[in-house]
C-alpha cells in the first residue's frame, strides 16, 4: 500500500508539473514563433510574447508547400499502414497461438527478432523490391533456365517488371509488417480462456468465424491502441516517402516541410516553417485526442 502524506503528494505534483512543462514548452515555442513576423522571429533572443501574424504565416506555409494534397497523401499512407499492421499482426498472432504446426515458435521468434532491424537498416533491399516487385521471380526464371527455354520455344523474351514507386501501394505495403503488433496480439490471445475456444468449437464455429466473431471484438481496445501508435509512426515517416516519391503528386506533408526550410544564404523564415509544422502536426494530434480513451484502455486494461 502506498503511503499518502502531504510532502509526498506535493513532490509528486511538482514532478508531474515539471514533466508537463518539458513536454509542452517546445510546442508553445513553435506556436509563438509561428505568430511572429520575419524580423521578430530572428531576434536574439526571440520574444516569448505572441505576435500578430499567425494566420498570415499559416496561409503562406499552406500555399508555399502545397500542403492540401500532401496532407491527403499523408493521411492515406498513415491510415493504410495502421490498418495493414493491425490486420497482419492479428492474423499472424492468431496463427501462432491457435494452430499447431512445426516451427511455429521459431517463426514467432524470427518475427520478434526483426525488432532489431528498423526500416533504415533494410532500406536498400526494400527499395529494390518496390522498384520491381517481380524481380525475384525473374531471378528464379533466369537461374533455372526457364526464361531461356521459353524464349527458345516461343521466341518471347521473358522480362517481368512491376514497379510501385510513386504509388500509394509502394508507400504502404513495405511498412505494414510489424513485430510489435504481433507480440501484442500474441500476448492478448494467450490470455483468452481455453473454455471460450472449446465453447466456440462445440457451437460449430470454425477458425475464421472464431477469429472474426470472438477474438476481434475482444481485442478492440488492443486494435485501437496499436492502430493509434502505428498511425502516428507512419505519419512521421520521412526517409521512406522521400526515397520512393520522385513525383510530387504522391509526396507526403512531412517530406514537403523541407520546402519551408530557408535556403543557404537566404533569409531564415522560421515563422513560416513553424507555421507549416503546426499544420502537419495537427492531424495526428486530433487522432490522439479522438482515440485517447481506447488507446489508454488498450495499454492498461487487465480484464480480458
Amino acid at each position: 500500500m502506498v503511503e499518502r502524506t502531504p510532502i509526498l503528494n506535493f513532490l509528486t505534483h511538482v514532478i508531474l508539473f515539471l514533466g508537463f512543462v518539458f513536454c509542452v514548452a517546445p510546442f508553445v515555442i513553435v506556436v509563438i514563433a509561428a505568430s511572429h513576423n520575419l524580423k521578430d522571429v530572428n531576434d536574439v533572443p526571440m520574444s516569448l510574447l505572441p505576435g500578430s501574424d499567425f494566420w498570415i504565416n499559416i496561409k503562406t506555409a499552406w500555399t508555399t508547400a502545397d500542403l492540401g494534397p500532401k496532407l491527403f497523401n499523408s493521411f492515406i499512407m498513415a491510415a493504410g499502414v495502421a490498418a495493414g499492421k493491425v490486420i497482419i499482426s492479428a492474423l499472424t498472432a492468431f496463427s501462432i497461438v491457435y494452430f499447431r504446426y512445426p516451427g511455429r515458435m521459431l517463426i514467432f521468434w524470427l518475427v520478434f527478432i526483426t525488432l532489431m532491424l528498423p526500416l533504415e537498416v533494410r532500406i536498400v533491399p526494400t527499395y529494390a523490391v518496390v522498384a520491381n516487385v517481380l524481380s525475384p521471380y525473374q531471378t528464379i526464371l533466369d537461374l533455372t533456365g526457364l526464361s531461356w527455354l521459353i524464349e527458345k520455344i516461343s521466341g518471347v523474351q521473358v522480362s517481368l517488371s512491376l514497379g510501385l514507386l510513386n504509388s500509394y501501394t509502394g508507400l504502404i505495403l513495405p511498412l505494414i509488417a510489424t513485430a510489435t503488433g504481433t507480440f501484442l496480439y500474441r500476448q492478448f490471445f494467450l490470455t483468452v480462456p481455453d473454455e471460450l475456444t472449446e465453447a466456440a468449437r462445440m457451437d460449430g464455429a470454425g477458425a475464421v468465424r472464431f477469429f472474426i466473431d470472438i477474438l476481434l471484438p475482444l481485442s478492440r481496445n488492443n486494435m485501437a491502441a496499436l492502430g493509434t501508435i502505428m498511425f502516428l509512426w507512419a505519419w512521421n515517416q520521412y526517409l521512406w516517402p522521400l526515397l520512393i516519391t520522385t513525383d510530387q503528386s504522391h509526396a507526403t506533408a512531412v517530406t514537403e516541410l523541407k520546402q519551408l526550410i530557408p535556403n543557404v544564404g537566404g533569409i531564415p523564415e522560421w515563422n513560416i516553417a513553424m507555421a507549416g509544422t503546426l499544420i502537419v502536426m495537427l492531424p495526428p494530434l486530433v487522432v490522439v485526442v479522438v482515440m485517447q480513451r481506447w488507446f489508454v484502455r488498450g495499454l492498461i486494461a487487465t480484464e480480458k
